[in-house]
């Protein structure tokens, strides 16, 4: 029975986790982008909407209130 190398075996941990530093990056600044558009989406809502969302105004300021990256 022949034996055969993986590539995995030749690439080091460091060199994969450079690799995936470039997606962590883009998936990030997708999650803020999507985060400011729900947030401004809620700011627009009346108070009609807010009740049938079950969304208090203390709520909806709270998270008005976050920063984009939480």
């Amino acid at each position: 029975m022949e034996r055969t190398l993986s590539s995995d075996m030749f690439v080091s941990e460091s060199s994969k986790a450079q690799a995936a530093l470039p997606l962590r990056i883009v998936s990030n600044l997708l999650l803020w982008q999507r985060r400011m558009s729900s947030r401004h989406q809620l700011a627009r809502l009346d108070p009609r909407l807010l009740a049938d969302a079950g969304i208090s105004e203390a709520q909806r300021f709270a998270e008005l209130s976050k920063p984009f990256w939480r």
